[in-house]
């Protein structure tokens, strides 16, 4: 028997919440939902689509957890604690398999961080997976892209560019054994730095996740904040996967210009930015890469390799620029 609307929504999305804050999740027509006094509500939105932001033959349990890791992300970046969720999808057709698939990953992750599924919708389409997520901060503490100042240092957690290599791997049907099946599963599965987010959200001056790569999404930052960015490529954390799969040029652009990293770009004040860092609980590296400047006439960011300006290929993503999907 082929499945209807809410016959998908009943077997693969309502599931009871364990968050006491929904007092009406999925089934209605609206969520009901427990704001608490004295925080703020933080919410974001993203949409991944086939062929644009995953392959056609990806598993749909990674999908699914992609679908709400790149929400994550977003709130992250913010300092924010995540809580809820509404999720829109747009499918060719009611496959009972790939629903459970994708449903497990999306779950997966959620319960991770206890994020609950309050509503959505579902409908007939291209394959097209919306998330939009919730969550809340301390009424005078969450993280912006717009509070850098010159003189602070610039860091980034993890390692730029995995992911994107992990998508070079997957397109190129490259072969590589452990150093190959790492950089896929980087990936496929980013980890949103919540806890990092958490920690820094009172003492960074300005933060945002690298989604469309680390040059553009600092350019990104620079702009909101006024200022301008020394970049020192030589200082970005190397990936030994990396290096075994790939020439150093091509390590270096996916560092500068892969998307999909889902790792948090952050600034900090010089003379606190060494106690900051000995008091973080981290589960990732951080490594410092660079230092804020005043704006600059040929463009917000520097990049410097062996102390020479560099410039490299290509800069990041951009859905209405590029010409080929990532």
């Amino acid at each position: 028997m082929s499945l209807g609307e809410f016959d998908i929504i009943a077997r693969y999305f309502a599931r009871k919440s364990a968050r006491g804050d929904v007092l009406l999740g999925v089934g209605d027509d609206a969520a009901v939902l427990d704001v608490h006094a004295g925080r703020k509500l933080v919410v974001a939105m993203d949409t991944i689509v086939e062929g644009v932001h995953f392959l056609a033959d990806s598993d749909a349990a990674d999908i699914g957890y992609r679908a709400i890791a790149v929400n994550l992300s977003d709130l992250a970046a913010m300092g924010a604690e995540p809580a809820w969720m509404t999720l829109s999808l747009s499918l060719p057709r009611a496959n009972e398999q790939w629903l459970n698939g994708f449903s497990s990953g999306l779950f997966e992750l959620a319960n991770q961080y206890n994020v609950a599924l309050v509503g959505g919708d579902t409908v007939r389409g291209p394959l097209v997976i919306t998330v939009q997520i919730a969550g809340w901060v301390e009424a005078d503490a969450w993280l912006t892209r717009s509070g850098a100042k010159p003189g602070d240092l610039l860091f980034v957690s993890g390692i730029p560019g995995e992911a994107a290599a992990g998508l070079a791997v997957m397109q190129r049907h490259m072969l590589g054994g452990e150093s190959a099946a790492f950089l896929k599963h980087r990936f496929l599965r980013p980890r949103p730095r919540i806890e990092l987010g958490r920690q820094l959200r009172a003492v960074a001056t300005a933060a945002m996740d690298v989604s469309d790569g680390l040059l553009t999404d600092l350019k990104k930052l620079c702009v909101a904040s006024g200022c301008g960015a020394q970049l020192n490529v030589d200082s970005l954390p190397e990936s030994a996967a990396m290096r075994e799969l790939f020439e150093a040029d091509d390590g270096l652009q996916y560092a500068l210009a892969g998307g999909d990293d889902y790792e948090l770009l952050f600034t900090l004040p010089p003379e606190r930015a060494a106690s900051v860092l000995s008091s973080l609980q981290l589960q990732q590296r951080v490594t410092q890469i660079g230092v804020i400047t005043g704006p600059a006439e040929d463009g917000p960011v520097q990049c410097l390799r062996d102390g020479q300006p560099f410039r490299i290929k290509r800069a990041g993503y951009d859905h209405f620029a590029a010409g080929d999907p990532q």
